[in-house]
């Protein structure tokens, strides 16, 4: 069987169950290990705070071209989709390492504005990047791993196996705009100025919830998770994990007004299956949520609720209960023909 075949959820499954059956020997055990593979980050306990790693990696024509990014923007990208798994944790991100892989023709002109994106979004979000490492390679990979930490002694975080039955759901933010500022480069589009710029900021510089995420936690919220493969995607892995259902009405989907203005007939698609948005998905009891909408500076918008039984998926239905069919599937790394061009 190819990866192709399998897709990326099903080999991650594949290998975390080797990883785990490893794990469960006694050479191997690590009561301060809290989460290994399967959420936003992994999470062990020190002396006082539970540490946050995570990783990630863009390689040139599969997550970014130089076609339709600058080198800034793709720095400032390649740092934040981490920040925003610690933000998916609840945490606060501390340092970051980079690794870059990198043709020997490229310009050193270019690895420095790559690194300039970098260290804005670090300094918006007071992270440190301390090292790294450099090597050969026939096209641009960029892999970076964050550490962070959950902030305070003792204090929670965010995980992806605690929803519950009738939890409501929630997201921050508006869905939609990093996918359809895909399509305007994918389309070569002429939009109009202000939506380009929209559909463009959204797609390549996101905004990682780190704040929002702090409010998640001290609100009472104990299920959540960054949206990066699309809305219906990654609620579906926290229906998995969780080992419940969930209903979401499609008319309560916040949907950016860029994409509504410039992809009326799309907007579902984008906002449910785009993917890369970066908001914030969690679940909770109503008065949670209240609060969280209380003190938030973003908009937080209820979109259905989490129910029991045996299909751990998310169902998708109008406001009339009838049911809505999905338009796309997520992305998939290993399945999803698509580049960012």
């Amino acid at each position: 069987m190819k990866v192709c075949e399998l897709g990326e959820f099903g080999l991650i499954e594949r290998l975390s169950e080797m990883i785990a059956s490893q794990s469960r020997k006694p050479a191997f055990s690590d009561n301060r290990l809290l989460i290994g593979i399967g959420d936003d980050a992994a999470a062990w306990k020190s002396d006082s705070l539970i540490q946050l790693v995570t990783t990630d990696s863009l390689i040139e024509d599969i997550h970014f071209t130089l076609e339709t990014a600058t080198w800034e923007e793709i720095g400032w990208k390649s740092l934040a989709v981490n920040l925003s798994d610690i933000a998916g944790m609840g945490g606060l991100p501390r340092y970051a390492l980079v690794s870059l892989g990198l043709p020997g023709d490229t310009e050193v002109d270019d690895i420095t504005a790559l690194y300039g994106g970098m260290i804005e979004i670090s300094g918006e979000y007071e992270v440190a990047i301390i090292g790294g490492d450099t090597v050969s390679a026939p096209r641009v990979v960029i892999n970076i791993t964050v550490l962070g930490d959950n902030g305070s002694p003792d204090g929670p975080i965010l995980t992806r196996s605690a929803a519950l039955p009738g939890d409501v759901i929630a997201v921050t933010g508006t869905l939609g705009a990093a996918a359809g500022g895909f399509e305007m480069f994918r389309s070569d589009l002429s939009l109009g100025p202000e939506a380009a710029a929209s559909l463009r900021e959204a797609c390549l510089r996101p905004h990682p919830r780190v704040t929002e995420g702090r409010i998640l936690v001290e609100n009472g919220i104990k299920a959540a998770m960054d949206i990066s493969d699309g809305l219906v995607a990654d609620l579906d892995h926290i229906c998995r994990m969780s080992g419940v259902g969930a209903r979401v009405e499609v008319d309560r989907v916040p949907v950016s007004s860029a994409v509504k203005e410039c992809f009326p007939d799309r907007t579902l698609e984008f906002a449910l299956s785009g993917g890369e948005d970066y908001e914030l998905l969690f679940t909770a009891i109503p008065g949670n949520i209240d609060r969280v909408k209380a003190a938030a500076s973003c908009p937080v918008n209820i979109i259905g609720d989490v129910i029991a039984g045996d299909i751990h998926k998310t169902i998708l239905v109008d406001n009339t209960g009838s049911h809505v069919s999905l338009p796309g599937t997520g992305w998939d790394h290993f399945r999803t023909g698509r580049s960012q061009k």
